[in-house]
């Protein structure tokens, strides 16, 4: 017969309980964790019955946690805290050349460089099996929480992230937003100010994405409304090509801006400018505390650092496209 904790610990209940406690309803819940509604509601009713009380109630058709549910949820955090623990303070006697590097990227990030790094890495070190992950904010923080993902590489600072306590960070590059727009007028200007860059239509990240949340909090912190919004699309050069056809203006890192060609840009009647105050933040590797002591995870970071220091992120980001324009 199962004990209490057995009933409790048992299959999913725990990931289920997890899942319905981060969207707060049972047909989004359900469909993420890809099970019936019915089927969620009998394990949550399972669950409940098990610790003896209510975990949810509901107001109007709001779903809300009960004071039970909270302990629940706040204990369900620590046990999976012991067990990422766990987990690493087991890693940290393997191997630094094999295994498997989790990264989850932020889906707005320009990658070429990071892959350049990893082709070269694996040519070195064959049984060291990298994978990427594009990722939203919210599903890096979900899978650096859950331990499903060993470095993010994400934009800071987020102020959306209230507990920085579990992580720490490591800075690839300073970055910054520039104006692309289609006025030759301004091609040579070292700077232009919000209140001269909304007369045209604008197209931009998707909303709650970093880049969108920064980039308004710009415009409010200078007064000047947000310019007409055309279209929202999660990858820079997605954001470029509609710019580009579109004849929308936009803003973009430089990060990703450098490596494309600005001849090619010309040619399409398109040009940076830098904005006036800049817009600045931090291109940067995120990972629970103690990670970089895992071997494979410390070789990894050390391996990068290297890699910027015989040439900058910049500079490969420039010769890569250099390459593939010649191709």
């Amino acid at each position: 017969m199962k004990t209490t904790q057995e009933n409790i610990f048992s299959s999913k209940t725990l990931s289920y309980f997890l899942q319905l406690s981060d969207t707060m309803n049972y047909t989004q819940a359900a469909q993420i964790l890809g099970i019936t509604q019915p089927a969620l509601t009998q394990q949550i009713k399972k669950l409940e019955r098990t610790v003896g009380a209510p975990l949810f109630y509901s107001v109007g058709k709001k779903l809300r946690l009960t004071e039970a549910g909270h302990t629940m949820l706040r204990t369900t955090h620590d046990i999976y805290e012991l067990l990422n623990e766990a987990t690493d303070e087991i890693q940290q006697s393997s191997s630094e050349t094999t295994g498997e590097i989790n990264l989850g990227i932020l889906a707005s990030i320009e990658t070429r460089v990071l892959q350049a790094f990893t082709i070269e890495l694996y040519k070195k070190y064959p049984d060291l099996t990298i994978t990427f992950h594009m990722l939203t904010r919210k599903e890096i923080w979900e899978n650096l929480e859950n331990n499903k993902i060993d470095l993010a590489i994400m934009y800071l600072p987020d102020s959306s992230i209230k507990n920085w306590q579990p992580y720490s960070s490591k800075k690839i590059l300073s970055d910054e937003l520039l104006y692309v727009h289609h006025q030759p007028e301004l091609k040579d200007r070292k700077y232009i100010r919000f209140k001269d860059v909304t007369d045209s239509p604008w197209v931009i990240y998707p909303q709650n994405y970093f880049l969108n949340v920064t980039l308004h909090e710009a415009f409010k912190n200078q007064m000047v409304d947000f310019p007409k919004i055309a279209g929202r699309f999660t990858l820079p050069e997605q954001l470029l090509n509609f710019a580009i056809h579109a004849n929308t203006d936009t803003a973009l890192p430089v990060s990703f801006l450098k490596g494309i060609n600005s001849d090619f840009l010309e040619q399409q009647n398109t040009w940076m400018t830098t904005l006036e105050p800049k817009v600045q933040f931090d291109l940067s590797f995120v990972f629970r505390k103690n990670k970089n002591e895992i071997p494979r995870i410390k070789f990894f970071l050390d391996a990068f650092d290297k890699y910027l220091e015989d040439e900058d992120y910049l500079s490969r980001l420039e010769k890569i496209a250099t390459k593939d324009k010649t191709k």
